[in-house]
């Protein structure tokens, strides 16, 4: 089975725990203002890859991997509109031993039988979650994002139900995502999962600028600045101030 992969990382460190094999997959579905990759976001591109390609070049770094507790992480893009390749994929990995993970904004998350049954059957393979949480307030949601956050929310929920272990990801924008009352409304409903392991805010910055105008796109936060180490810490407090992470 093939997929639609963007590029790859071999010796990724912020994608999850150790040192991990990272997989960007081409197309989403959201089109966020601070994306560093918009490069990504047209579906049905990408170079063509199979599992066993993937599997044959990931065991050459699996020393480093394994010694780390490291592993493979599938990111985007939107992995999660790919699911029947990831599966397969992650089938394959866990024949090695290799942990798991998927970085998603769970944009794509459909209560639709298919959606559900295709799903159910990957997280029996996927160890970790990176849950890109990218705003509570639905308004702003769409703003930001160009979409509502209503199906991510109940993703989110689904995960927790499921007792999916997850990492929650929140990118801090100055005056976009940073307002106190939206904070602490995102911490109370963080508070409410039953399955969160760590919580990390990102701080926002400007790396794929370069990207927007390379595709002959308007970047729409060029007069924003990267928040202050303060803010960061601030923000995770707020974040965390009710949550109790699971081990």
């Amino acid at each position: 089975m093939n997929g639609n992969i963007h590029s790859i990382e071999t010796f990724g460190t912020v994608d999850g725990p150790g040192i991990r094999y990272v997989i960007f997959t081409q197309g989403c579905l959201l089109r966020c203002q601070f994306c560093h990759n918009a490069d990504t976001w047209e579906i049905g591109t990408g170079k063509s890859m199979s599992v066993s390609e993937i599997i044959d070049d990931l065991k050459s770094y699996l020393p480093f991997i394994q010694s780390s507790g490291g592993g493979i992480t599938v990111s985007g893009g939107e992995p999660l509109l790919q699911i029947p390749f990831i599966t397969e994929l992650f089938k394959e990995c866990k024949k090695l031993g290799i942990h798991t993970a998927i970085d998603s904004s769970g944009g794509c998350y459909s209560s639709a039988p298919l959606f559900q049954q295709q799903l159910a059957e990957l997280l029996n393979y996927t160890d970790l979650i990176l849950l890109d949480l990218k705003h509570i307030n639905r308004k702003k949601h769409i703003s930001l994002t160009g979409m509502a956050n209503d199906h991510i929310l109940e993703f989110a929920r689904y995960l927790s139900i499921r007792e999916v272990p997850i990492w929650i990801r929140h990118v801090l924008v100055p005056g976009i995502t940073n307002a106190t009352d939206d904070l602490t409304n995102l911490g109370d409903f963080i508070s409410t999962l039953e399955n969160v392991r760590k919580v990390e805010v990102l701080p926002y910055h400007k790396l794929g600028v370069y990207k927007w105008e390379a595709l002959g796109l308007e970047y729409p936060l060029k007069n924003v600045e990267p928040p202050g180490d303060d803010e960061v810490e601030q923000a995770h407090q707020l974040l965390t101030a009710h949550l109790k992470l699971v081990n």
